[in-house]
């Protein structure tokens, strides 16, 4: 299954200051210094020279209220500083005409942080729902698949980046892909949805991993024909496992191939690359699919090149098959998460995006009985 995009406890994955509500001690603090100030008043029974204090009370309620809660923020502390019976020292017209301006300009900013923060959440609704339709989860199970994934865009904020992956069943079988665009962030989701529409379409209409790499192909040649020097490719690996049956054909097209993880056996498959996609190679130097037989409890791992090229501070390369090998007893669901918590603590810095693909055939669901049944055929490789 994919990972949720937000944490399963609905926390919001943005920080405060990226337009995460506030912390609860934000809103704790002006009320708080409100409290603190009257307590300590209460407390002497000779006038306090504290009530400066009270003039910040109106601009951190700005932080976390309404422009009603922040009015009478505003108005208890004029109240506190005003009143004899608080053993404050007395205030001058000046002082308190200030604190009168202060909480009134801090309504007018609590009203105004309002309204933009609900055009904000508009907007960032909007473009979730966006981006989701571009990349959308992946299903726990497609057909007879089992799959899990991880997507962490490189450009804080955005759910979508270069990285593009999905899983469809079609009247061919079940059809994946993987693969990298040209860029990364904002600037690579509109030939990430270019690429994502011309697979889901050839999907129903292409028999094989060849015909939808070269479909794939011609779209980022259009593409690229319409607009002058845009030069868009992509790199990608396709997968057709074959209906009825315990192998899958494997077209990997300038991407790095799938690892094949058996047992405690971790190997990557040996595969006849073909071009990038958008070169206009696709039929000329078309690769070859790789037909790799499965058996049951067998996983195929993909990986986007923010895994495979990510860096350690000496510049060493994330061994990613050899890490893998330390992995084999996880269970597929959770293999994502223990992959990106490896390559984070692997990698100080993390500049490309991140996509894993993990995908198993259900051998356990009772329709699909005849998967193991198949005869065993030689492993590629």
């Amino acid at each position: 299954m994919v990972k949720p995009r937000k944490p399963a406890d609905g926390a919001d994955p943005r920080s405060w200051l990226r337009g995460a509500p506030p912390p609860r001690w934000v809103r704790v603090l002006p009320v708080l210094l409100l409290v603190g100030v009257g307590a300590a008043s209460l407390s002497e029974s000779v006038p306090l020279d504290i009530g400066f204090l009270l003039g910040a009370v109106p601009p951190l309620a700005v932080l976390a209220y309404g422009p009603l809660a922040t009015a009478l923020l505003g108005a208890s502390t004029i109240v506190l500083l005003t009143v004899p019976f608080f053993h404050l020292n007395r205030p001058g017209n000046t002082d308190l005409f200030t604190l009168g301006f202060v909480a009134t300009l801090s309504i007018f900013v609590s009203f105004v942080r309002g309204r933009r923060d609900q055009q904000l959440d508009l907007e960032r609704t909007v473009a979730e729902t966006a981006q989701r339709a571009i990349v959308p989860d992946v299903q726990r199970t497609v057909g007879p698949v089992r799959c899990a994934s991880l997507y962490r865009a490189a450009e804080r904020g955005t759910l979508v980046g270069g990285d593009f992956f999905d899983v469809r069943a079609g009247p061919h079988g079940v059809r994946a892909v993987l693969g990298d665009v040209q860029g990364h962030g904002l600037s690579a989701v509109a030939t990430v949805a270019s690429v994502m529409g011309a697979f889901r379409e050839a999907v129903l209409d292409d028999v094989d991993a060849e015909s939808i790499a070269a479909r794939l192909d011609r779209r980022l040649v259009v593409d690229s024909a319409a607009t002058e020097h845009a030069e868009l490719f992509a790199t990608a690996v396709l997968l057709d496992f074959v209906p009825h049956g315990r192998e899958v054909r494997v077209l990997a097209c300038g991407h790095p191939p799938p690892v094949l993880v058996r047992g405690d056996a971790v190997r990557t498959l040996e595969l006849d690359p073909g071009p990038p996609l958008g070169l206009g190679l696709a039929d000329v130097l078309p690769g070859t699919a790789a037909t790799v037989s499965l058996k049951p409890g067998d996983r195929l791992l993909l990986a986007s090149d923010g895994v495979l090229e990510a860096r350690d501070a000496s510049g060493a390369f994330y061994p990613f098959a050899e890490r893998l090998a330390r992995m084999t007893d996880v269970d597929p669901d959770r293999l994502p998460d223990e992959i990106w918590a490896d390559l984070s603590g692997f990698a100080p810095k993390i500049q490309d995006d991140v996509t894993l693909l993990v995908l198993t055939l259900d051998a356990l669901r009772p329709d699909r009985a005849d998967l193991l049944d198949a005869p065993d055929r030689a492993d590629t490789g």
